[in-house]
C-alpha cells in the first residue's frame, strides 16, 4: 500500500506531495499503520559523541521541519534522525511554488526559506514522541533578522532545544535565506562559533547534559575555505561538521525541466561534490572532530564512499523521496 501511495505521490506537486507524506505519518506513527512502513534493520552500531547509533544512516534536516514523525522515521529504520531547520519564531518562508523535481536526474531544486513554525511548536512535538533513538535538532536564522544579529537568534533555539536534543546542528549553509551564506566565513564566523560555544559550556552545567553542536556547510566553497572552516571549529572546540548542504551550481541538470528555478539543488548530483567536500575534510582534519556526510547518498556503495572517506555517520533527504523507506534497509545492509 505505501509503495502505491509513494508512486502516486510522484505525480503529484512536491510540496503538496510531501505536506501529505508528513501528515501521513504523523498521524499513523502511533497506530497499526505504522507497518505499511515499520522495517527491520540490521544493527550496524555506530558510537560518536558518547551516543550510540543503532546504524550511521540518518535522516537529514528539511524533510521534518515541525519534529511530527519522529517514531514514523524511527521506525522505518534511521539509525538517527534530525529534525528542523527551527527558527525562534515561526515564518511563512518563501512564496509557492519553491521545491521542484529533476526526476531525470533524481533531483530536488528548494527554496523553501526556513517555513515552519517556530521552535517551541517543535519542542511541543518532541515532548509527544516516543522517541528512543538519537535525535538531532537543526537551527537557523530567522529571515527578518540582520545578518550582524544572527547569533541571537541561533543562542535563542540553542537554549531552547539544548535538554531535548541528543545533539545540534547549526544552519548557516542554507541558499534561501538572504546572507545567511555570508556567516560562514571569517571574523563573523568566529564570533559565531565562539558565541554557541560559551553557550553550550553554560548550559551544559545547567541541565547537566553535554549536547554536542555540529556546524553544517555548503558544498560551493574554495578549498581555501572549506580548511578555513575546519580550522575555525577546530578552534572553536565545536564537535562535529555536516558536510554538504544544498548547491547553487547548475552545470549537473543544465537544460533539464526546472533546472533554472532558483533555490538550492540536492539528490544524485551532488554525489561527487559531497564526497569530495568529505574526503578533503578528512584529510586536514586529520580526526580532530567527527564529520556528518550528506548530499547525493542514493546507495550502499555511495554511503560506503562516505564512511570509507573518513564520515563518521551518513545522511538521506532526496534519495528517500524518489526511492522511499526501502533505500534504508538497502544501504545499512550494503555496508561492510
Amino acid at each position: 500500500m505505501f509503495s502505491l501511495a509513494h508512486k502516486a505521490l510522484l505525480q503529484c506537486d512536491a510540496e503538496f506531495a510531501h505536506d501529505m507524506t508528513i501528515g501521513w505519518l504523523a498521524k499513523t506513527q502511533r497506530s497499526f499503520l505504522k507497518h505499511t512502513y515499520q522495517q527491520t534493520i540490521q544493527d550496524k552500531p555506530v558510537s560518536l559523541w558518547g551516543l550510540e547509533f543503532p546504524n550511521p544512516v540518518g535522516l537529514a534536516a528539511g524533510l521534518d521541519k515541525e519534529g511530527q514523525c519522529i517514531d514514523a522515521f524511527n521506525a522505518m529504520g534511521f539509525g538517527f534522525v534530525e529534525i528542523g531547520t527551527v527558527t525562534p519564531v515561526g515564518q511563512p518562508g518563501n512564496p509557492k511554488p519553491r521545491l521542484f523535481r529533476l526526476p531525470e536526474k533524481n533531483a530536488i531544486i528548494n527554496r523553501m526559506g526556513f517555513n515552519n513554525l517556530g521552535v517551541d511548536n517543535l519542542l511541543n512535538n518532541v515532548a509527544k514522541a516516543n522517541n528512543k533513538g538519537v535525535l538531532g535538532i537543526n537551527i537557523g536564522k530567522n529571515k527578518h533578522t540582520e545578518e550582524a544579529n544572527a547569533l541571537s537568534d541561533y543562542l535563542i533555539c540553542l537554549r531552547k532545544v539544548y535538554a531535548a536534543a541528543d545533539y545540534i546542528t547549526v544552519n548557516i549553509s542554507s541558499p534561501n535565506t538572504p546572507g545567511l551564506r555570508n556567516l560562514q566565513y571569517g571574523e563573523t564566523l568566529n564570533q559565531l562559533l565562539s558565541g554557541l560555544k560559551s553557550a553550550q559550556l553554560e548550559l551544559s552545567e545547567q541541565h547537566d547534559k553535554y549536547t554536542p553542536i555540529a556546524l553544517k556547510i555548503a558544498p560551493d566553497l574554495t578549498h581555501d575555505e572549506l580548511l578555513g572552516i575546519a580550522d575555525a571549529l577546530v578552534d572553536a572546540q565545536l564537535d562535529g561538521v555536516i558536510a554538504t548542504n544544498t548547491t547553487l551550481s547548475r552545470d549537473a541538470v543544465a537544460g533539464l525541466p526546472n533546472a533554472d528555478e532558483m533555490g538550492g539543488l540536492s539528490g544524485s548530483v551532488l554525489t561527487e561534490r559531497s564526497l569530495e567536500v568529505t574526503q578533503q575534510l578528512s584529510e586536514h582534519l586529520q580526526g580532530a572532530l567527527p564529520i556528518i556526510s550528506v548530499g547525493g547518498i542514493d546507495s550502499a556503495a555511495a554511503a560506503q564512499a562516505r564512511l570509507d572517506a573518513g564520515a563518521s555517520l551518513v545522511q538521506v533527504y532526496s534519495a528517500l523521496i524518489y526511492q522511499g523507506p526501502k533505500l534504508i534497509p538497502t544501504i545499512v545492509n550494503g555496508l561492510s
